[in-house]
């Protein structure tokens, strides 16, 4: 019995890579073969071949991206969350082996509507999400590195390696609502959505409608790409005019229209107010905001509540808000490195497996991959969700309070030491310290020991 997957997670970096192991290891114990595409942040990697297909009795999709199933037509498939892939896995092969071969409209078509419209919009976010984390790293890094090289006034020293990379910087920075947007698009429509999306990402950047501007944009792109597909019909003759011609040209004047003569100033008048409010964010205030966002960055580890986080801070880096993604990033760490700490001063509360794996939670917890947390979490979701959402939200609170700043989305603790990266750098270092001591803490007085 051999079997194929595809793992896919918004952001390419944890998730896709556990879910990958967690089936090779169920498939190992079962004794069945699997094969396993990532589609990761660094791409495709262990492709599916066509031999691969010829062999394989079935196909598991795991993704929270849209993940092209047109290959694995009229195989027995199974499309789940990445999630259910990790915290069952042997329980998806055994589907996956039951289920019946069928197109892949037949598998859109049994999921329920409303569960399909929800996870499809959720998918297409963060599909358009993982395009533009890249853009939005290699920018900040090296707009932090031209400051390092040159100074704050770096701009005013045309021709000089820091200003290059300064200026090269922002011009990464300047696609991030374009690529967003255009992507998007490309989730719902295909290759024919990427044109208008781009374009309406362009405009939305150009017209101070900021990241909720491109997020609808992205999103009315390609919806509008897909209705003229399915019903602007063409004579045969002509057919071929179709994707080169007549679906960018039209799907682009349309989406032009919407965003600079009805969308465009209510969407720049919302995003300048949004931008307004953080900036007046003090006290009270700034700490219950982060409070909040360090419990959606610890509730779930990657799945909704936390993507949506994520997307909130990474949204204000557009518009420099960057206190928000210091936030963050920083709950986003408490998670891992709480349970981590747990697993040393708590030992006989923690199964030796589950100690062998605090010490990978470490590494996980320092680079901000709260997924590090979800095998703890699993075992013991009532003990240990609770203990890692007052850490998360007590470092959330306190990074807003102490008015940190970061100016990349991702990176963890290996970028904090890069100048002008991170402001108030030891009040930041503090709240993630206080966040994971306190998750530890509470995690270690409410387990019970390992009988």
């Amino acid at each position: 019995m051999k079997l194929v997957a595809v793992t896919s997670c918004p952001t390419g970096i944890a998730h896709t890579y556990m879910a990958a192991e967690a089936l090779q290891m169920a498939a190992k114990d079962l004794g069945y073969e699997i094969k396993v595409e990532t589609q990761g942040s660094v791409g495709a990697e262990n492709v599916i071949t066509d031999q691969d297909l010829k062999e394989a009795d079935a196909v598991i999709i795991a993704a929270d991206t849209n993940v092209d199933k047109g290959r694995f037509e009229g195989m027995p498939m199974v499309v789940v969350s990445v999630k259910d892939a990790i915290k069952d896995a042997e329980g998806l092969i055994k589907q996956a082996i039951s289920a019946k071969a069928t197109t892949t409209k037949k598998v859109e078509e049994n999921k329920t509507v409303d569960r399909k419209e929800r996870k499809g919009i959720y998918k297409h976010l963060m599909t358009g999400v993982s395009f533009m984390i890249p853009f939005v790293v290699a920018g900040g890094l090296l707009i932090a590195i031209g400051f390092a090289l040159g100074g704050i006034y770096v701009y005013k020293t045309p021709g000089t390696l820091a200003e290059t990379l300064f200026s090269t910087g922002k011009q990464a920075f300047a696609f991030m609502l374009p690529v967003l947007a255009g992507y998007i698009a490309y989730s719902i429509a295909d290759r024919p959505g990427l044109v208008p999306g781009f374009v309406g990402g362009a405009l939305a950047s150009n017209i101070g409608a900021g990241f909720i501007g491109a997020l609808v944009a992205g999103l009315l792109a390609g919806y509008i790409v897909a209705l003229i597909k399915k019903y602007v019909k063409l004579p045969k003759t002509v057919e071929g005019l179709m994707p080169v011609l007549i679906i960018p040209l039209l799907s682009t004047i349309v989406i032009a229209v919407i965003m600079t003569f009805i969308l465009g100033k209510p969407m720049a008048a919302i995003n300048n107010g949004l931008v307004a409010w953080l900036k007046s964010l003090q006290g009270a205030n700034a700490a219950l905001l982060g409070a909040v966002l360090g419990c959606f960055m610890a509730f779930d580890m990657g799945g909704p509540f936390n993507k949506a986080a994520y997307l909130f801070g990474t949204g204000t880096l557009a518009t420099g808000g960057t206190t928000i993604m210091a936030a963050v990033m920083a709950a986003g760490m408490v998670p891992p490195l709480g349970i981590a700490l747990a697993t040393v001063i708590a030992k006989r509360k923690f199964s030796e497996q589950e100690r062998e794996a605090g010490k990978a939670a470490w590494a996980l917890g320092l680079s901000f991959i709260t997924e590090g947390a979800i095998p703890f979490a699993a075992a013991d979701p009532l003990r240990v969700i609770p203990s890692i959402m007052i850490g998360s939200a007590i470092t959330g609170a306190l990074s807003m309070m102490f008015g940190a700043t970061l100016a990349v989305p991702h990176g963890g603790v290996w970028v904090l030491f890069i100048p002008h990266v991170v402001t108030q750098l030891l009040p930041y270092i503090a709240s993630i310290v206080v966040g994971t001591v306190v998750s530890a803490l509470i995690l270690s007085s409410v387990k019970k020991n390992v009988a």
